[in-house]
């Protein structure tokens, strides 16, 4: 099993949740974040003073998969999520050593 961490532009969020369902991903956890990489903050006007904006608002996904699944889903979130612009996101692909499913105790695969 693997669990994979997306980072992606919030107006992508919906489009992303869309191609997973349709290959075939059953569930993923969505967190409202706040980073910078490359593009590293922007300045905005607000009340005519100029402030900086040092954090980018964005959307962290986490996917459970079956190992089987992994490429699959890289690619998909891959190609849905980019816009050729900075601030695309990141993907991060970890191994996952156990999985319990609390209300009926499946474990591992089956809990997934």
């Amino acid at each position: 099993m693997k669990l994979i961490i997306a980072t992606i532009k919030p107006f992508k969020l919906e489009d992303v949740r869309e191609a997973l369902t349709g290959i075939g991903v059953r569930g993923m956890m969505v967190t409202e974040i706040k980073g910078f990489g490359s593009q590293s903050g922007h300045t905005e006007i607000y009340r005519g003073a100029e402030y900086a904006v040092n954090f980018v608002p964005k959307i962290k996904l986490e996917i459970a998969v079956a190992a089987s699944m992994v490429d699959q889903v890289v690619e998909t979130i891959s190609t849905t999520a980019r816009t050729g612009k900075i601030g695309d996101g990141k993907i991060f692909v970890l191994d996952v050593s156990q999985a319990m499913r609390v209300r009926t105790g499946e474990t591992n695969e089956d809990a997934l």
